[in-house]
């Protein structure tokens, strides 16, 4: 019979896979449940049910959130700093990972996320196909908000999906059904940063499992590019093409980031205000008057929260990118750490044109795919995950 902190850390498991599945569709639901299984973790730690456990990773992840209150403290607005800093709450999925997802239960996370995502990319599809998600100006968004968090996830799962049929030698029927299907929905969203990050992703896969693939990749890409359809190659081509609108304004962006770290180093001009501080920096010609952001992680996250958490920030990436590829070249988890390998890669990749690091919904996802292979070679529960 089970005792009743094996129920709880059973269903805390149980809360934690949906919530990861449930943020292709939804974020509020998804935090929610994920706020639940933080619970029902903090009162097994109480309890003395278990104790806290994290890859080495997860500290950069603690002293950038350090660094990240700090900026907020200096910050020209410091209440809207820190009610934007609410985000780091999201890092505690590494450690809930860790704990919940242990053994074979991190596989079958790696399933929920896979599936959950290939429903996602067939509502993208329809969307696309029938209901008229077909130019820039309506591009397919699936059940989430925007279409660049939709992409994202996406790529997310898509490099998800490849790894496991890749590096995992059972069930690999259904994982080679969903591919397809999140291809032609990321193919659908004509998001360029995502393009990129996931055929960076796929081909660090490649790579990993045999570095001859990997050569393969550029004419591949020749080759795709050759006999996709025409907005496939009008957008493809775009990337460089300096008269892009798009890519005039990210020329600015730039030139507003530098600036805002030149002026401010060691703080940046604190969480959530680089929007509010955009017209101050922006040079005469621009495109966008203003934006959000500057679609560029390291650049954001320099120019938010200054050079000391860009550094911090680049220590966690590292940190986690080789935490992932030496677990793949000791055979820890292979399908886990290449998928968890694959993902660092695509965000990184596609974070040089689009801020993912600061999106919930994306960085729920990237932080659980990154957590499993860890979570995976722990003990499993006596009991199972059921």
């Amino acid at each position: 019979m089970k005792t009743a902190e094996q129920r709880l850390d059973a269903a805390g498991f149980w809360l934690l896979a949906a919530s990861l599945g449930v943020v292709q569709f939804k974020l509020l639901p998804a935090q929610v449940l994920f706020g639940l299984s933080a619970l029902a973790w903090i009162w097994l730690l109480v309890r003395g049910g278990a104790r806290p456990v994290w890859p080495s990773f997860f500290v950069p992840l603690l002293v950038y959130a350090l660094f990240t209150l700090a900026s907020a403290a200096f910050s020209i607005d410091p209440v809207a700093s820190f009610k934007d800093s609410r985000q780091l709450l999201l890092f505690l999925m590494v450690p809930l990972t860790a704990h919940y997802a242990r053994g074979r239960r991190a596989m079958r996370t790696l399933d929920v996320i896979i599936a959950v995502g290939a429903a996602g990319a067939l509502v993208g599809i329809v969307q696309w196909a029938m209901l008229g998600y077909d130019s820039l100006d309506n591009r397919p968004k699936g059940p989430l908000s925007h279409y660049m968090t939709y992409s994202g996830v996406l790529m997310l799962v898509t490099c998800a999906a490849v790894a496991r049929l890749v590096f995992h030698q059972r069930e690999w029927i259904w994982p080679a059904i969903a591919v397809p299907a999140l291809l032609v929905a990321l193919r659908s969203t004509l998001t360029r940063n995502a393009w990129l990050g996931g055929a960076a992703g796929v081909t660090a896969l490649l790579a990993l499992r045999n570095w001859k693939l990997a050569l393969l990749a550029p004419a591949v890409a020749v080759a795709l590019l050759f006999l996709a359809p025409g907005d496939i190659r009008t957008r493809a081509m775009s990337i460089v093409d300096p008269s892009d609108p798009s890519n005039r304004d990210r020329v600015t962006m730039v030139h507003v980031g530098v600036g805002m770290v030149r002026d401010h180093p060691v703080w940046g001009v604190g969480p959530e205000m680089v929007q509010r501080e955009y017209v101050r920096y922006r040079p005469a010609e621009f495109v966008n008057p203003v934006n959000p952001h500057l679609h560029n992680v390291p650049l954001q996250i320099a120019a938010e929260r200054g050079l000391i958490a860009l550094a911090v920030w680049l220590w966690f990436f590292a940190a986690a990118l080789i935490d992932a590829f030496t677990r793949v070249r000791r055979g820890e988890a292979p399908a886990l750490s290449a998928a968890a390998f694959a993902a660092l890669v695509a965000m990184l990749v596609a974070g040089m044109f689009e801020y993912n690091f600061g999106d919930s919904e994306f960085l729920m996802l990237l932080l659980g795919l990154i957590s499993l292979p860890f979570a995976s070679q722990r003990r499993a529960p006596d009991s199972g995950p059921s």
